[in-house]
Formats: structure tokens, C-alpha cells, sequence
């Protein structure tokens, strides 16, 4: 221990005790439980009693693992740096040159290899969010290129963490769990279409056995960025299980030339001692760091008109939805040249002539009149072949060689802002779309896969785009949206207003995929709309009041042909947003919480006030239940000592029930100690059906 040196970073949930022995590379020998304000001799006592034992047949000095894996120090695992100088120094041996650690908050190191000319630095931060960040940047000190093919970070856990939890999916139905054992051996997620991706997996989750919403030890992690990507789990026979990540690079992807960096994306991680919702209380409050005033109620326009732009028809759309209390209102595809459906006109993006002779000012004013906000639809990293970009400029194409296109997909092609040229056109046309007309906010949609494509100077020159646009136009708002939730993270988050969860409206698809995906985003930034009665989607039928329920957790707006909608419908919806008003200070600000409910068939959902002093719960009847009767709903997070008002509520309409007596949704008062630990009995619900519980 005489020339190990021990760096402490932690708060009061969490600690990361980082050592550095030597000129090896930093090690980190515990992430998990905050240790509290130790003293050095406490740490080293630790580094000593969890330090390698040396069994027979292994390396006669003990191989940890780094934060960056080291092949060239012996270990057997997944390398963190890869990649090679004309096919030697292909396991470089990097040696510590010097580090600093502020105790409690960040950690810096130095490590080169004077062989392979290669210089590493690395980054670790505990934030006050309570997440953990970690980056790295690799330098090529030679005088020759150096091909980089991979450079990730790893972390322990515990050999207590048996489970692993992440995602899976698809378009129209993102963020699907999936559980597994912590078994032998990797299990790596590579997303290599371009995006995030639609089956990749939001996050990464190591637990202790059975660990839920509430209860058992997490681990997770996630790599804040929006292309090609990888997050693994590795559990070897001759070491400590481990979570890493970062980009996956392509073969070819990265040269580093003489003198040249490349810095990789954050990877973000977080511990709870207490289920996967203190996860979500750490990647909340770090998303939650950039303020955003009230989120306003949206009507996108979609699902109301498709490619059908009428001045008429929109403007009483616009009249309809101000009536009812819509505070923006957003025009989707279709507005620009050639543009009568999904065949041509990406990347021509000027207004229509044919359609709006007058362009968009008549429509935005009358929205403006009507006190609205505007907002537009745009796909700038898209081409159709049959637009006039194409046939000007053909070599603009994104492929996997020059004159080859990839298979289309949705009749359209990838253009390369990568290309300098290419990049400054579609800079200029939306710069000037926004500038000249008083726009609020932008769809920006993604709907492709990149497929054999050079992923990496295509997603940083996106950033680019996105930062300067943000810079000439700071007042307009971004949505990121990827046919739906295909682009999901917290790199394009670092540039955007909110997400589109999903392209599928359906209440029922929709409280699994907001479900979690909140594990991750906070409500405020997955975009909810009440869609029609009759999925677009699925053909499912749904009750208002089952829309409304599922809508009203997330930045809540309508995807709807309101003007097609029942009187009482209008009235239901109108019911509803005034109840969304009245109510988002505290959904968009407090702290999400489920209850480990014991019949799979119902869930329980809420948000509780930062202070405790009031909390919005949903009770969610998913399908016909094996028992007769409900179980007791417990509302966890609650003050126990507070007496609190219960309301039950359903601004759209009352669910469906199906018992013999009317439901007893008089309010009553109950202290926090029972509504959390003994719980409450509710009414029998038809499946699909759900009610809103307010505390005050």
C-alpha cells in the first residue's frame, strides 16, 4: 500500500473509491454504498481487504480491472483501448504520468505509452445530481496515423449483483424490459444503425436478486450518445463483474493523424440503495440542471390532417384547439416543395408555392392571434431522390461508397452534413425557414436507419448543427424525434427541449413505453399526446379518460382531429388540460415513484412533491386480473407524518368499472403512514382503465 494512492469521491447516497498504484492505471475499488467522510487510513484499510487474491495458474502478479481496461497489463477481458499503428501496438501498455483528485467531486489522470506514441487522458466526475460521469481522450503522439477502433470505459459491481435489466424494442414500441441472470461470460448491446435505435437498450441495470421499483441495490449506466454505440455487462471466471460502454466504431471509422485527439461521449452511471427509482431520482435531477419554463400544452397536427395542408382546415384545427385551452400548435410534415407524401421533396426545404401561395405567414399569424405558440416539422438529415437536392447534388448521398446507395428505407436516403458543402445548405435553409417566420419550436425527425455508413462524422456533425442553430436561434425549442423514440440520450438531450417517446399513441403501448422509458428522462421531457379514439397505430378503441390518464404523465398535447371529436369529447378534452395546468408544476418538478404493486395486472405510478407536501399518483388497470378482487394500492414516497387529502379524479371521464356497487370516489383524509404501508382499496376497473389519485 505504500505507493497506492486512494482518491474518495462521494455524496450522501453514493461512493467511488479510485486507486492508483504505482504507474498503473487507476482502478476503481468500490462504486456503490456511500462510505461517508472516511479518513485515508479507513480507505486504504478497504483497497486492502477487497484487493486480489492470486490463485494457481494465473499471472503472478494480480491484473485489476482499470477504468480503462488494459490488455497490455494482462487483462483477459474486453480491452478498453483498441485499435492499432499499421497493425502493431495493438495492446499498448499505458503507465500512469500523473492524476489529481478533489475529494468528493473529481478525479483526472494522465497515462501514455512512449512505444505506441499514445497519449490517455481520463475524466471521472460525481455531480451533484448523484450521477457519475466518465470520459476519456486519446492522443496520437507518433509521427504516423493511428487507427482507433474502440475506446470504453468499464466499472465494477458487486458480485451481489446477480440480475440485469435493459431494453429492447421497436418502432411503435420502444424501451421493452428484459431481464436475465448475471451470468458467466459478456453480454454486450452494440446498436449499430446509425442512431440510438429503436431495440437498444436506454440504459444498463445490475441489481441485487429481485430488486424492483423500491426495493434491492442498482447499478446502471448509459452512453450519452446518438449514434453507433455499445453498453456490455462481463462477469469473467478470473475477476469482478463489470459494466462498461461507449461509441462503437466502425472498422475505419477513426484515424487519428499525428497530434490529433478523440474524445469519447460521457458515460453516465448511478447507484440507489434503494431500487431502480433512486436510479431515476439521479438522471431526473441531472436532466432537470438546464430549467425550462411551463411546458405548454401541444396540438401536432399529424395525425389530424397527414399530408392534407389546407389553410382552412388548419386554421379551424388552430381555432378548435385555442378554444380548448392548446397553448402550441406544431404543423408536421408536409408544408415544402413537392411534398404530397412520402416520396419526395426531403431536402427541399422551401414552402410549398403550390400549397401555401402565401407561404406560412397566414397560418402563423391566425395561430398567433389565437394566443399559440408555432411550431414546424423538419428531417434536415434526410433526401428523397425525387427532390431537386438530389438531383443537383446526387454525391451528397451518405453511403458506403462514393456512387453506391444503401437500400432505401421509407423512400428516402441519408444526406451527409458531414460534407462541408452539405452541412452549410441545410444550415442556411432552416436558419432561414426560422427567421423569416415566427417559429417557437421545431420537430426535428430522423426516420431512417444509417446502415454501412460513416456514423461518427455524421452524428457529430448533427451536434454541430444543433448547437449552432440553437446559437442563431435560442428563443425556438427542439424536439428530438426519431420515428418516434429512436433517438433517445442524453447527448442529444444536451441539445434539445424534449423527445418524442413515441410514434404510437395507443394508451395502452404507451403506459409501458413511458413507463421506462422514465426511467432515464423525466416526465417534462417525453412527449405524451392524447391520439384519436381509434389508434393510427394499432386499431386499438380507448376511452378518453383512459388517453387523458396516460397522456397526462408526460409533457401532455393532442394528436387528433379535434375538430372529428364528439361535444363530449371536446368537453372531456378541454376538462383535461385544465386539469394538466393546474397540476404540471408539480408533475414536471417532483419526484417519480411506483409502488411495487403485487398484481402484474395494475400498476401504480405517481409523482410526489419535492417537499412531500402533495403527489399525483395513477392507478392503472392494464388487463382483466386472476384475483376478484384488487389488491390494496400502497402510494409510496409520501411524508409518513402528514395527514393527507385523497381525491380521486378523472378530468376526461370516470374508467369503466366492473363490480356490483357504484365506486365510493368520495376524497378522504389519511395520514401518510397508511396510504404508503397499509394502502387503500379501489374499485374493480375494466382492463384499459385508469384513474388519477391526487394528495394534498
Amino acid at each position: 500500500m505504500s505507493n497506492t494512492e486512494v482518491v474518495h469521491l462521494h455524496d450522501d447516497t453514493s461512493s467511488v473509491v479510485i486507486t492508483v498504484e504505482g504507474t498503473s492505471l487507476p482502478v476503481v475499488a468500490h462504486w456503490g454504498r456511500t462510505l461517508g467522510n472516511v479518513d485515508q487510513a479507513a480507505l486504504r484499510g478497504l483497497v486492502d481487504v477487497v484487493s486480489w487474491t492470486n490463485p494457481n495458474n494465473a499471472p503472478d502478479v494480480p491484473v485489476p480491472l482499470a477504468l480503462l481496461p488494459d490488455a497490455g497489463a494482462g487483462y483477459s477481458g474486453r480491452p478498453g483501448l483498441r485499435g492499432h499503428r499499421a497493425g502493431a501496438h495493438f495492446a499498448p501498455s499505458l503507465r500512469v504520468t500523473s492524476f489529481s483528485g478533489e475529494d468528493g467531486s473529481i478525479f483526472r489522470y494522465v497515462a501514455s505509452d512512449e512505444a505506441a506514441q499514445l497519449t490517455v487522458t481520463g475524466t471521472v466526475e460525481l455531480l451533484e445530481s448523484g450521477m457519475l460521469r466518465v470520459r476519456h481522450v486519446v492522443r496520437n503522439d507518433g509521427e504516423t496515423p493511428y487507427s482507433l477502433e474502440g475506446l470504453e470505459t468499464a466499472l465494477p459491481v458487486p458480485s451481489h449483483a446477480t440480475e440485469l435489466l435493459d431494453f429492447t424494442g421497436r418502432w411503435s414500441r420502444e424501451r421493452a424490459p428484459q431481464r436475465q441472470a448475471f451470468n458467466y461470460g459478456t453480454w454486450a448491446r452494440e446498436s449499430r444503425r446509425g442512431r440510438t435505435g429503436h431495440d437498444a437498450t436506454i440504459g444498463l441495470l445490475a441489481g441485487t436478486p429481485g430488486f424492483s421499483f423500491r426495493t434491492g441495490e442498482v447499478w446502471a449506466l448509459h452512453v450519452a450518445w446518438s449514434g453507433n454505440h455499445v453498453t456490455y455487462a462481463e462477469n469473467p471466471v478470473d475477476g469482478m463483474p463489470v459494466l462498461g460502454g461507449g461509441e462503437l466504431l466502425l472498422p475505419g471509422e477513426i484515424t487519428l493523424e499525428p497530434g490529433q485527439e478523440h474524445e469519447t461521449p460521457w458515460l453516465y452511471a448511478a447507484y440507489s440503495p434503494a431500487g431502480i427509482d433512486g436510479i431515476s431520482a439521479a438522471f431526473h435531477r441531472q436532466l432537470r440542471e438546464r430549467p425550462q419554463r411551463p411546458r405548454p400544452v401541444v396540438l401536432n397536427t399529424w395525425e389530424a390532417v397527414y399530408f392534407d395542408h389546407d389553410l382552412a382546415r388548419l386554421t379551424s384545427l388552430a381555432d378548435t384547439a385555442a378554444a380548448m385551452g392548446v397553448e402550441r400548435f406544431v404543423l408536421d410534415d408536409g408544408w415544402f416543395r413537392h411534398r404530397r407524401d412520402d416520396s419526395a421533396g426531403l431536402g427541399d426545404w422551401f414552402v410549398d408555392e403550390t400549397v401555401w401561395p402565401d407561404g406560412l405567414t397566414p397560418l402563423i399569424k391566425h395561430v398567433r392571434a389565437l394566443g399559440m405558440e408555432f411550431g414546424l416539422w423538419f428531417e434536415p438529415e434526410m433526401i428523397n431522390t425525387d427532390s431537386d437536392l438530389y438531383r443537383a447534388h446526387p454525391d451528397w448521398v451518405l453511403g458506403p461508397r462514393p456512387g453506391v446507395l444503401p437500400p432505401p428505407s421509407r423512400n428516402q436516403q441519408v444526406l451527409n452534413i458531414a460534407h462541408p458543402e452539405a452541412y452549410a445548405y441545410i444550415l442556411d435553409r432552416v436558419s432561414s425557414v426560422l427567421a423569416d417566420n415566427d417559429i417557437a419550436f421545431v420537430k426535428w425527425d430522423h426516420n431512417r436507419d444509417l446502415i454501412g455508413s460513416r456514423v461518427h462524422e455524421q452524428t457529430a456533425a448533427f451536434y454541430r448543427l444543433l448547437d449552432e442553430l440553437r446559437l442563431r436561434h435560442p428563443h425556438v425549442e427542439i424536439e428530438s424525434c426519431s420515428s418516434g423514440g429512436g433517438r433517445i440520450d442524453l447527448g442529444v438531450l444536451a441539445r434539445t427541449d424534449r423527445v418524442w417517446t413515441s410514434d404510437c399513441n395507443d394508451a395502452l403501448e404507451r403506459q409501458l413505453i413511458q413507463r421506462w422509458t422514465g426511467v432515464f428522462l423525466p416526465p417534462e421531457l417525453m412527449g405524451a399526446h392524447v391520439g384519436p379514439t381509434k389508434s393510427h397505430t394499432t386499431g386499438r378503441v380507448h376511452d378518453l379518460s383512459f388517453r387523458v390518464a396516460t397522456a397526462m404523465f408526460g409533457h401532455f398535447g393532442i394528436e387528433w382531429d379535434i375538430n372529428s371529436a364528439t361535444d363530449s369529447e371536446r368537453a372531456g378534452l378541454q376538462a383535461a388540460i385544465e386539469y394538466y395546468k393546474d397540476v404540471r408544476s408539480l408533475l414536471h418538478s417532483g419526484v417519480v415513484v411506483h409502488s411495487d404493486h403485487p398484481d402484474p395486472a395494475a400498476w401504480v405510478h405517481g409523482i410526489v412533491a419535492a417537499d412531500r407536501s402533495e403527489a399525483l399518483f395513477g392507478y392503472v388497470q392494464l388487463t382483466t386480473s386472476t384475483q376478484n378482487k384488487p389488491r390494496r394500492v400502497r402510494l409510496p414516497g409520501l411524508d409518513p407524518a402528514r395527514t393527507y387529502r385523497l381525491s380521486f379524479d378523472a378530468p376526461a371521464g370516470w374508467p369503466g368499472l366492473t363490480q356490483r356497487q357504484p365506486a365510493p370516489w368520495t376524497p378522504v383524509e389519511l395520514p401518510g403512514s397508511v396510504l404508503s404501508e397499509i394502502g387503500i382499496q379501489l374499485p374493480v376497473l375494466e382492463p384499459e382503465q385508469a384513474v388519477l389519485l391526487r394528495l394534498r
